[in-house]
Order: structure tokens, then C-alpha cells, then sequence
């Protein structure tokens, strides 16, 4: 049966049923804060975006895929390990030292006899060491030597496509390979009016932006820039798939494509709202999955990630060397038609993320996500959730977006937009996410809401109690004495206000103001 089914894999055939090829190639890509919606294949006509949308035409796309923290490091250490922020000690937080004790699924791929490589950004930001004190290759063997000319400022060098080129080189004759592209786009800084330059499209032809930015110009041109650098991505993508479509490997290579955390604006990027933790993702396996191009409404967490790699390369999470995993693996929905009733619901949350606050404090939050609502439980909120005014609001990036939110309130235009994106935070918020996807109306403290309330918070905590959540216990502030691993950022708060000039090159001089 093993060498029919590689016969099967090899000639392009799909698999009989319940008999999916043995071993297949991995293949993840992960853009640097893009957000759900804004891909082609959901509907979204002012983004391009035609490689995604052919993994979803080929495969499946996920309607409702989420991370469980809404930043780069946490989310990356989520999908590596399996396992949710608050349960990885100083992974839960940004620029961490990353515990050795939590091994990855391409370290544990690589010992279980794949060809491992990845290029561009993988696990950052941070410092991951293992026990003897040498880095760790979190996600691979980098390939990083192919370089082009960018299309625009702020955008990476890096030939992904030509670095994935060169992986395939390297991967030995009849061995099952994984390969992490991780771009950087579409990171900010962006090269304002870039979007522009092609003339594929105007800032009109935006049909919403969302409640809680003015809908202006500037703000227009910053989200046709994202789209920019979001095509960018995209088109490595699709130089890939054709690689793989020439060298006869892409029937059996699994293709997995989504994105670390929302887009790097206010109200998205570091927070936990819909725009923040809800992601693209869409799976490809032409020799793999059963009824391509279906739709899948189920929840499913970046934790479900890991699970599904080793399941599908036949490695079992007891011999893979690595820690418990509360996620569940997605080959039922890759290779059955109906849906999973179980999935539904997902845990959302975040520590510290960028500093800027007293004693560099972060911002607790847990949420849950279920049956189309969001509730979310502040537990500091005497705290800026977006980080201090008087240091820039640091877990927000700087961009002409935020510029603009910040500068109508000086001018006394408007606060709207500033209490929606920086003002402090209620200890709880419901969201009903199917009318309101922008999370503007809170309707926690409704009394005909108070029993769905109610069971959402005690679902969401019963949950975290079973995965030893720190929070649950009372032991929460530990993620706060956590050792911040950027040495040119531990307690910033603390010497700005005496009066250093430290560095906070990701947001703009404009941005401090009094708090």
C-alpha cells in the first residue's frame, strides 16, 4: 500500500478515499500584518491578490481562522509550538528571550527525516537560544543568499521565490521537505503614495473604510499602500507555486498560506478585536484534500498548525519532542466534506507587546470567540491599551493613519477616532460580530445579552484554567517581570521620562504627546 500510494502521489492522481498521500512537502507562507478581509478570494476588489485566491480556488478557504495573539513573536511562537501565548512563559510576550524547552515543529520535523529551510523573517522578534546557548534555526535552515532590487522603499531584498529556488536545490534525492517563506510585507514603514504608482488603483475605488479611522485621502493612500506591499507578498507566492508546478512537486506539497496578525494600523495590529486576530488563511493540497474550492466556517487557531504538520508527516506528538498542544489537527476538514462541530470557538489574548508603559507593563487581555460573538476581558484597565501617550502609543506602528487620528484631536476635530484606537478600555466587551465586524457598538452590560455574557466568560475561563493560564491563577504579572530582550529597550518608560533619548524608531516624532 505505501508504494501505491506514492504512485498515486507522483502521477497527480487524488487519493482514494480515507487513503491521502503518505508524507507530503510543507510549504507555509506567512505575510508580515495583513488582514481578514482584505484578500481577493474574500471578496475584497481593491486588493490583488490572485495567488492566495488560487490556493483558495484549488483548496480551502478558511473563514474563520484567528491567532491567538495578535502580534508577530507570540502569534509565530503559537504556530511553531502548538500551544497558546499564555502558555509559553516568556514566549507569550514580543522580544522575549524564547524558551529552549519549547521545541518547534520544523526542529522536530527535521530529527523525523524531512529537509527543513526557510527565508525571510521566521520567528521575530527575539532571541532564541538552545540550552547550550547557540541560536536556534526555529523554522529551518535559512536561505537568505538571492537578493533583488526592491519595487519601492522600506521593501525587502530579499528574493524570497529565488531563496526557495535554492532550497529545492539542496533538498536531497526521494526526502520529504517543509520550507517556511516568511516575507516582510506588509510590514510598515511604507513609501506613502506608493499604491499610487501603478494606477491599478484609486483611492476611490476603496468601497469602506473602516468606523474607527476618518475616511479621508491620506487614509485612503495608506490603505492602497498596504495593499501594495500586500501584492508583493503575493507574487513571490505565486513565483513559488509555479517552481513547484515545473519541478512536478506541487500534487503532493501541502500549501499553507496566511499571515502573523492584523494589519499595522490602530485598532488592528496588538489588539483584539475582529480586525486584529481574525487572518487569511488558505490551504492547497491538490493531491490531499477531498472537494477542493469548499469553504470552511469552522474556528480554527494557529494552534491547530503544528498538529497538523506532524500528523501529515506521520510524526506522533508523543515522539516529536515537543510540549502538550491544546490545538487539533485540520486533516478531518482536508479530507472530509462535512464540517467539525467542535470547532466552535477559538481563545484570543496578549501581554506585553511593545513597551512604553510604567515598569514596561503590558496589557492583559483574554477573549473568546464563538457562534459570531467576541467577548473580551481587560484585566488592567487603569493601563493604555495601545501603550502611553507621552511614548508615542508604541504597541501601535507609526503611519500616516495614526498621524492623522492623532493630529484630529489636537486640532479638536474630533476625539471619535482617538477614544476608538487609544482611549482606555471597559473591563469587558461583547462584540456581535455578524452585525457589527468592526467591534464599534460594545453591548457588554446589556441585560438581554447578560446570560450569553455570562456563559462566554465562564466558557472562556474554564478553558484557560485547563491549560494552566498564569492569568486564572492569580500569577498573571508574571509576563510583566519577564526579561525584555531588546537591550536598547528595557525600561524605556523610565528613561524617557528622565529625559534619555532612547530609541522608538517604529513610530513617529509626532506621535508623543501629553498624557
Amino acid at each position: 500500500m505505501p508504494g501505491l500510494l506514492l504512485l498515486l502521489s507522483l502521477s497527480g492522481a487524488t487519493f482514494a478515499e480515507n487513503s491521502p498521500p503518505a508524507r507530503p512537502n510543507i510549504l507555509f507562507c506567512i505575510a508580515d500584518d495583513a488582514s481578514w478581509p482584505y484578500c481577493g478570494a474574500y471578496g475584497c476588489d481593491w486588493v490583488q491578490t490572485p495567488s492566495f485566491d488560487r490556493v483558495a480556488r484549488d483548496g480551502l478557504l478558511f473563514t474563520n481562522a484567528f491567532t491567538p495573539n495578535a502580534k508577530c513573536a507570540p502569534s509565530r511562537a503559537c504556530i511553531l509550538t502548538g500551544r497558546n501565548s499564555w502558555q509559553l512563559k516568556e514566549a507569550g510576550n514580543h522580544w522575549c528571550f524564547f524558551p529552549p524547552e519549547f521545541k518547534t515543529y520544523a526542529e522536530s520535523l527535521g530529527e523525523h527525516g524531512y529537509f527543513v529551510g526557510e527565508t525571510g523573517k521566521d520567528w521575530a522578534p527575539g532571541v532564541a537560544l538552545d540550552r547550550s546557548g547557540a541560536k536556534r534555526q526555529m523554522a529551518g535552515k535559512p536561505f537568505e543568499a538571492r537578493k533583488i532590487k526592491p519595487p519601492a522603499k522600506h521593501i525587502s531584498g530579499n528574493d524570497y521565490a529565488g531563496n526557495f529556488d535554492d532550497f529545492l536545490d539542496h533538498v536531497p534525492s526521494d526526502t520529504p521537505w517543509c520550507f517556511w517563506y516568511g516575507s516582510t510585507e506588509p510590514h510598515r514603514a511604507y513609501e506613502f503614495g506608493v499604491g499610487l504608482r501603478d494606477a491599478w488603483r484609486k483611492p476611490s475605488d476603496i468601497d469602506r473604510v473602516p468606523g474607527y479611522w476618518p475616511d479621508n485621502e491620506t487614509v485612503r493612500t495608506d490603505m492602497l499602500d498596504y495593499a501594495f506591499e500586500l501584492k508583493y507578498f503575493d507574487d513571490h507566492l505565486g513565483r513559488m507555486l509555479r517552481t513547484l508546478e515545473r519541478s512536478g512537486q506541487l500534487d503532493n506539497t501541502l500549501v499553507v498560506v496566511t499571515a502573523d496578525n492584523g494589519m499595522p494600523f490602530p485598532r488592528c495590529k496588538g489588539q483584539a478585536y475582529g480586525v486584529s486576530n481574525h487572518l487569511p488563511l488558505a490551504i492547497m493540497w491538490p493531491a490531499g484534500i477531498k472537494n477542493p474550492g469548499r469553504k470552511i466556517s469552522a474556528y480554527v487557531s494557529f494552534i491547530d498548525l503544528a498538529p497538523t504538520f506532524l500528523e501529515l508527516a506521520g510524526v506522533d506528538w508523543a515522539q516529536s519532542g515537543m510540549q502538550p498542544s491544546p490545538g487539533k489537527s485540520l486533516t478531518n476538514l482536508l479530507q472530509t466534506v462535512g464540517g467539525d462541530a467542535s470547532r466552535d470557538h477559538v481563545l484570543i489574548g496578549k501581554e506585553r507587546h511593545d513597551i512604553g508603559r510604567p515598569g514596561d507593563a503590558g496589557y492583559p487581555i483574554r477573549g473568546i470567540v464563538q457562534d459570531g460573538w467576541l467577548y473580551v476581558k481587560n484585566f488592567e484597565t487603569t493601563r493604555w491599551p495601545a501603550g502611553n501617550p507621552e511614548t508615542g502609543y508604541l504597541n501601535c506602528d507609526g503611519s500616516p493613519t495614526k498621524t492623522e487620528i492623532l493630529s484630529m484631536r489636537r486640532r479638536g476635530e474630533s476625539n471619535h477616532f482617538w477614544e476608538l484606537c487609544f482611549g482606555k478600555r471597559p473591563s469587558e466587551e461583547l462584540y456581535n460580530l455578524a452585525d457589527d465586524p468592526e467591534c464599534l457598538n460594545n453591548l457588554a452590560g446589556q441585560t438581554d445579552l447578560r446570560s450569553r455574557q455570562t456563559s462566554m466568560a465562564q466558557r472562556m475561563m474554564d478553558r484557560l484554567r485547563e491549560q494552566q493560564d498564569p492569568r486564572m491563577s492569580g500569577s498573571g504579572p508574571v509576563f510583566d517581570n519577564y526579561s525584555y530582550a531588546d537591550p536598547g529597550g528595557k525600561g524605556f518608560y523610565e528613561r524617557y521620562r528622565a529625559g534619555e533619548q532612547v530609541r522608538a524608531g517604529w513610530v513617529n516624532a509626532t506621535d508623543f504627546e501629553k498624557p
